[in-house]
């Protein structure tokens, strides 16, 4: 994976230039890409899943199995994303990834089987990572330009897939209402069309912008490598975040259903949830700059075993809603610890390659998460037991991650 340091040709100065001035609004917009990747191409199947389960008589493993194959997708994606990068900008594979997204989104609206389900779960979540990995190295690329300010801009990408939550969960009901009182066969599957229409949009909006930020690749002969060794007890605690943080955002919804709560109670949780998500990248930019090892990491996984565990032990709705605030301002943000992490121990032309490995194994978790859960969900003790195994992934992870040290 490759890393420029400095613009290659004379465009270069002014889009530095516009980079400098405005960081922010190049942040926001950079951010729609986590919006597209996680926010609607991923974490809308929560508010789907229960409607599509009653529909299509899913149990929970195959509902989990959906799960699996967009973080296989992922997984694969993010493979072949430093392969892209070697050869193109980052804004190729950003906007073409977004844009393919938003197109198999669509064709969801059009098919039942699940075969065919699987397969657009799949080329998601391959789209997903050309998304979240160029959008990660263009917001590391941003922040560099602005040392004092790089874990806000860096959170502010990441905080964009609260703004998709929150799409989500306005825009799923309302689809799902509106097909409802037309009498169509699946509703949701006009959901998925809307979805799909809507990254296609925001699209739109992110490529006019994003071009302004560098994101040619390096010079060759500047490729900057990663050495897995030194990272370890970092890499080893973000796989068990991805097994155990996917279980949440797959099923809470159609735990908070089992329990009973009332749709628009469902609405305004995951809602706030969203909400939380956009808030936290200025609640924990500041741990994220000072922290050079893990310990910013395992904070996160542990108060985020805390949040995930909450749901399979109470239904009192304040403590239910406390643990969706607490998930959304945190969940993210040790995503954005990872870049933290890669951008305090390596050399600006070895961030790609960084990500990119962090990445790998954040997919490689998700791939086992969502299965193993949906099947102990399937036995005795439910969603309830399955949360509680996510929980303990994700306090075992903060105890993997308190070991990495900085470099």
């Amino acid at each position: 994976m490759t890393e420029p340091l400095h613009p290659s040709h004379s465009a270069r100065p002014a889009n530095q230039s516009l980079a400098m001035r405005h960081p922010f609004l190049l942040a926001l917009a950079l951010s729609l890409g986590a919006t597209i990747s996680l926010g609607l191409s991923r974490f809308s199947y929560a508010l789907l899943l229960p409607a599509m389960r009653d529909d299509l008589g899913w149990s929970y493993f195959l509902s989990g199995s959906m799960n699996t194959g967009n973080a296989l997708g992922y997984f694969i994606g993010a493979l072949l994303t430093p392969l892209l990068m070697r050869h193109c900008r980052a804004q190729t594979p950003l906007v073409g990834g977004a844009l393919l997204a938003g197109v198999v989104m669509m064709l969801s609206g059009f098919v039942v089987d699940a075969n065919l389900l699987m397969a657009q779960r799949v080329l998601a979540g391959v789209a997903s990572a050309f998304v979240f990995i160029a959008g990660g190295v263009l917001a590391a690329r941003l922040g560099s330009l602005h040392p004092g300010r790089a874990g806000l801009l860096i959170g502010i990408y990441y905080g964009g897939t609260g703004f998709g939550i929150l799409l989500s969960a306005l825009l799923v009901p309302f689809s799902l209402s509106s097909a409802a009182l037309r009498a169509a066969a699946h509703p949701w599957q006009w959901a998925w069309v809307a979805l799909g229409a809507v990254c296609l949009l925001a699209t739109v909006v992110m490529a006019l912008v994003v071009a302004r930020i560098d994101g040619t690749p390096a010079a060759r002969g500047t490729q900057g490598h990663f050495r897995i060794r030194p990272f370890a007890y970092g890499l080893a605690g973000y796989l068990m975040f991805g097994v155990g943080y996917i279980a949440y955002m797959t099923f809470v919804i159609a735990l908070l259903k089992e329990q009973g709560m009332r749709p628009e109670t469902i609405t305004w949780f995951y809602a706030a949830l969203g909400v939380a998500v956009m808030a936290s990248s200025r609640i924990w930019a500041g741990m994220l700059d000072h922290f050079n090892g893990g310990q910013s990491m395992a904070i996160l996984n542990a108060l985020l075993g805390v949040a995930t565990i909450l749901p399979a032990l109470t239904q009192f709705a304040p403590l239910v809603f406390l643990s969706g605030l607490l998930f959304g301002a945190i969940f993210l943000s040790v995503v954005a610890s990872t870049t933290a992490l890669v951008r305090h121990n390596l050399p600006a032309h070895a961030w790609s390659a960084g990500i990119s490995a962090f990445t790998t194994v954040f997919a490689f978790g998700q791939i086992i998460g969502p299965s193993i859960v949906g099947w102990i969900a399937d036995g005795p003790g439910g969603l309830q037991r399955g949360l509680i195994f996510s929980a303990l992934a994700l306090f075992i992870g903060a105890a993997l991650a308190s070991r990495q040290r900085a470099l």
